[in-house]
């Protein structure tokens, strides 16, 4: 049947889909609009299978706190390319799962959610279709807390937030300052106590290790261990590293240098790299 101009426009708007991929829905499916949506999701469908393999390593992360200030999601939307990822379109779909995350809790939540007439599961299904490349939710993550800020580095490519003990006229601009210390120096973990048992087992068996080979004495290593432990910590948690802003003094003397009483209570962070 002969197919109009005005029909493949209008599936195109419906859709985002190329106009020749529309038109050859609409050929298959005789014209009926809905059916030709049904044709289109399940090319979607089998281009996601076809590229299930590829890695999705470009895309952007977004976050958004909540007018309160206790509450606050990061997600990034994972793409093949850096082309697609810089797409209006693109950013306009990581923006409404974005919108969506902020009212679930967890990853299942977000996938089974309803994004207009499809969860987003489908969604991502649909785009993986219209875009041509493999598009999946890479990461989604929520803090709470007294006060939450956060950071989003040029480009989407990380993001950051912190929660501190205290909602009072400073701390908007602390806790961005030490959410731009989290994205520039991905620390492990918030203080020593929050470092996870393995990994101070594993850093401290190399440290032995290197000493070892080194001939010190055995009456000394262990003092020296504490000491290259106390260096770890100052290296990879977030407290205790130095202030990207004034390196003499670390993150945590520079939040009491601001407010005596406040403190960092949590954080999270995501990266595309």
């Amino acid at each position: 049947m002969k197919i109009t101009a005005t029909e493949v426009n209008d599936l195109r708007k419906s859709t985002g889909a190329g106009m020749m991929d529309c038109k050859k829905a609409l050929v298959e499916a005789n014209g009926n609009h809905e059916k030709a949506i049904e044709i289109l999701r399940k090319k979607g469908q089998k281009v996601a299978a076809n590229r299930a393999e590829r890695e999705s390593t470009e895309g952007v992360v977004l976050l958004k706190i909540n007018e309160q200030k206790s509450e606050g999601v990061i997600v990034s939307l994972n793409c093949e390319t850096d082309f697609v990822a810089k797409n209006k379109d693109f950013l306009n779909f990581a923006s409404e799962i974005l919108n969506v995350a902020e009212n679930v809790s967890s990853m299942e939540s977000l996938l089974n959610s309803k994004n207009g007439d499809l969860s987003i599961s489908d969604k991502l299904i649909e785009q993986t279709g219209i875009i041509g490349e493999k598009i999946e939710i890479g990461n989604f993550k929520k803090l709470s807390g007294k006060h939450i800020g956060g950071y989003v580095h040029a480009g989407n490519k990380i993001a950051a937030m912190v929660a501190l003990s205290d909602s009072n006229p400073v701390a908007e601009e602390v806790s961005k300052n030490v959410a731009m210390q989290v994205a520039a120096m991905n620390p492990l973990a918030l203080n020593e106590n929050s470092v996870d048992s393995s990994i101070v087992e594993k850093e401290t068996e190399i440290i032995k290790e290197q000493l070892v080979k080194e001939g010190r004495p055995e009456n000394i290593i262990d003092n020296i261990i504490v000491g290259k432990l106390k260096r770890f910590y100052k290296d990879n948690t977030l407290v205790r590293q130095s202030y990207i802003k004034d390196s003499k003094v670390s993150v945590e003397d520079y939040v009491k240098s601001i407010d005596k009483n406040l403190s960092i209570t949590s954080f999270i962070r995501v990266s595309l790299v």
